[in-house]
C-alpha cells in the first residue's frame, strides 16, 4: 500500500493520536478539510526537518529554510538570541527559533494545527514524550539481553529497502555495533559496505579501529580523507546545504562521507546518531552522574566515582571539574567562575550591544541538581541541545547526495527503555560509558572496541587546517561582510585569531564559528539590526 495512503488512513482513524503510533522518521503536512485545518507534524526525534513562518496574514512551510526565504521577497535578518547562543556556545537548532528572524522550526515530537480561517492562530503542541517514572526494576544482565533484542529488532527494521544499504563506520562502539548487527542479521551472503572518514592527523585517526570493525563484520570499506583546501572550495555549497551555520569543520568530514557513499552507489545509510545522548557517551555525562550520586546522599560513592572517572583518557578530568562547577555552583556565582576560568559570558570578541533583550548572563544549557541528574541531562540533550544539531547536519549532508540516512538508535521503544534504566547501567562506577550497551554487544562486536575508553568520532584537525589556511582566514575576517556584522568586535576577533595562530593562546572552536558566520552572512545576504 502507498505510504501516503497509510498515513492518511491512520490520521482518519486516530486523528492527532496517530503520530505517536508511527515508527521512524517523518515531517508531514495534512490538509484536514472537514476540520478546516492544516496539520503539520514532525517525528519523535526530529530526524526530518520542517520549517514554517507567518507573514502578511499567511502561513508558509517547507522542509528547507531557503524555500521560505525565496517566498519572503525581503532580505533575511538574523535572530539576535540565536546568534548569541551560536557564537558563544556553538548551540543551534534548539527550541522553535532559527538563526533567521521570523522563521521557526517545528520541534521534535510536535504538531502544529493551523486553522484555515485564521492562519495566525494555532501553537505547537507535543504529541509524544518519554515517560517519567522510577527506574525499571531489572537486573543488569536482563537489561543487556533486552537491549540487544531491541537494538537488533531496530536494525532489522531499518534495513528494509529495495536499494543498496550501507553504513557510516567511525570505529566507535555505536557504528561498529551497527555493522556487526547487520552481519548477524543478514548472514554471510550480504555484500555489506561501509564508508569511513580517516583523519590525516594520527592523533585523531581511528583507522585501526575502523579496520578492526570492518574485518570482524566482513565489510567492504570505502575511505575518505578530505583536506583543508577542499573545505574552502566546497564551503559555499556546504553552507547552502546546511541552511544555518554549523559548529565545526567535522561537518565537512561527514559531508565527505556521504559524497563517498554516493560514489559507491549506496542509496541508504545507517548511522549511530542518538546513541551518545541515550547511553551517556559524552564526557559531560560524568559530572551529571556525580551530581545524581551527591543528590542521593551517596557522598562516598560520588567521591570514588569522580576520582576514578577523572583518570579516563582525554579531557575527562577537565570536563568533570567544569561540569560539577556548572551544576553545583549557585547561579549568581557562574559569571565569576566563568571569568576566572577565562570563559566569560561575553568574551572580548563579542559586542554585547548587538544582542538587545537577550539574557547574556545565563547559560542556555540546563543545570541538573536532583537524584536523576544524568537522566534529566540525557532528555535535554535528546530534545533541546545536542541531538537536534546533529540530526540537522546528518539530514542535510545525506540529502545533498540523494541518500536516505537512517538512525536505528532513534526509536521510541529504544529511547523509552534506555531512559528508564538505572543510571549506573549507563555510566558504570568507574566512569565507563554505555555500560549496558557494551554488555549487550558482547559476542557481536570485537572486545577491543567494546573496551575502548577514549572517544574521537568524526574529528577533523581543525586547528591545523585553519593554520594552514591562514591567508584565507585573514581575508574572511578582514572582509566587508565581517565588518558589517555588529555582533563581532572585529579587532578583538582578529587579535584572538592571531594569538591562536602564533601559539600564544589555546585554540577554541569559536574561531571556526566566527568564520562560518561571516560566510553564512555573505552566502544568504543576511542583514542585522532593526
Amino acid at each position: 500500500m502507498n505510504l501516503h495512503l497509510v498515513l492518511l488512513a491512520a490520521y482518519s482513524a486516530w486523528g492527532d493520536a496517530a503520530f505517536a503510533r508511527f515508527t521512524g522518521m517523518f515531517a508531514l503536512a495534512i490538509l484536514d478539510l472537514p476540520a478546516r485545518a492544516l496539520v503539520l507534524a514532525r517525528d519523535p526525534f526530529g530526524i526530518k526537518p520542517l520549517y514554517w513562518t507567518r507573514r502578511d496574514g499567511g502561513f508558509s512551510f517547507a522542509s528547507e529554510i531557503p524555500a521560505l526565504l525565496a517566498l519572503s521577497g525581503t532580505p533575511p535578518r538574523a535572530n539576535p538570541a540565536r546568534l548569541y547562543t551560536y557564537l558563544r556556545y556553538g548551540l543551534s537548532d534548539h527550541g522553535d527559533a532559527t538563526l533567521f528572524a521570523g522563521i521557526e522550526q517545528l520541534p521534535a515530537a510536535t504538531l502544529l494545527r493551523v486553522p484555515l480561517d485564521d492562519p495566525s492562530a494555532g501553537r505547537p503542541a507535543r504529541f509524544w514524550d518519554l515517560p517519567d517514572g522510577p527506574p525499571l526494576a531489572l537486573s543488569f544482565d536482563d537489561a543487556a539481553r533486552e537491549l540487544r533484542r531491541l537494538f537488533l529488532e531496530s536494525v532489522a527494521l531499518h534495513l528494509r529497502s529495495d536499494v543498496p544499504v550501507g553504513s557510516a563506520l567511525s570505529g566507535g562502539i555505536d557504528s561498529s555495533s551497527i555493522v556487526a548487527a547487520i552481519r548477524s542479521l543478514e548472514g554471510d551472503a550480504l555484500d555489506q559496505h561501509a564508508v569511513s572518514y580517516v583523519a590525516d592527523d594520527p592523533a585523531l585517526s581511528e583507522e585501526r579501529w575502523i579496520e578492526q570493525a570492518a574485518r570482524a563484520a566482513r565489510v567492504t570499506l570505502h575511505r575518505t580523507s578530505p583536506r583543508e583546501e577542499e573545505l574552502v572550495a566546497d564551503l559555499e555549497r556546504l553552507i547552502r546545504v546546511q541552511g544555518e551555520p554549523f559548529g565545526s569543520t567535522s561537518i565537512y568530514a561527514q559531508h565527505a562521507v556521504f559524497r563517498a557513499a554516493s560514489g559507491a552507489g549506496l542509496k541508504v545509510m545507517l548511522d549511530g546518531q542518538g546513541a551518545d545522548e541515550m547511553l551517556a557517551g559524552y564526557r559531560p555525562h560524568l559530572a551529571a552522574r556525580a551530581v545524581s550520586l551527591l543528590a542521593g546522599g551517596r557522598l562516598l560513592d560520588a567521591w570514588r566515582f569522580a576520582r576514578t572517572a577523572a583518570r579516563l583518557p582525554g579531557d575527562a578530568a577537565a570536563a568533570l571539574r567544569s561540569g560539577l562547577a556548572f551544576h553545583l555552583l549557585p547561579a549568581p556565582l557562574h559569571g565569576l567562575a566563568r571569568s576566572a576560568a577565562g570563559k566569560p559570558f561575553v568574551p572580548p570578541w563579542l559586542d554585547a550591544r548587538a544582542f538587545p533583550g537577550v539574557d547574556l548572563a545565563t547559560s542556555p544549557f540546563p543545570r541538573m541538581a536532583g537524584r536523576s541528574a544524568l537522566r534529566d541531562l540525557l532528555r535535554a540533550q535528546l530534545f533541546e541541545t545536542s541531538l537536534p544539531m546533529l540530526l540537522r547536519y546528518e539530514d542535510r549532508n545525506s540529502m545533498a547526495f540523494s541518500i536516505e540516512s537512517r538512525v536505528p538508535f532513534l526509536t521510541t521503544d529504544l529511547a523509552t527503555f534506555l531512559l528508564s534504566l538505572p543510571e549506573d547501567y549507563l555510566v558504570a562506577a568507574d566512569g565507563t560509558s554505555k555500560a549496558v550497551f557494551r554488555a549487550a554487544m558482547r559476542g557481536l562486536v570485537p572486545d577491543a572496541i567494546l573496551d575502548r575508553k577514549d572517544k574521537i568520532g568524526f574529528a577533523t584537525p581543525e586547528q591545523a587546517w585553519l593554520t594552514r589556511l591562514a591567508p584565507w582566514v585573514d581575508g574572511v575576517l578582514a572582509s566587508d561582510t565581517a565588518r558589517a556584522i555588529p555582533a563581532l568586535a572585529l579587532p578583538e576577533a582578529q587579535a584572538e585569531w592571531n594569538a591562536v595562530r602564533a601559539g600564544d593562546r589555546p585554540f577554541g572552536w569559536h574561531i571556526w564559528r566566527i568564520i562560518n558566520l561571516v560566510r553564512w552572512t555573505e552566502t544568504f545576504g543576511v542583514a542585522y539590526g532593526d
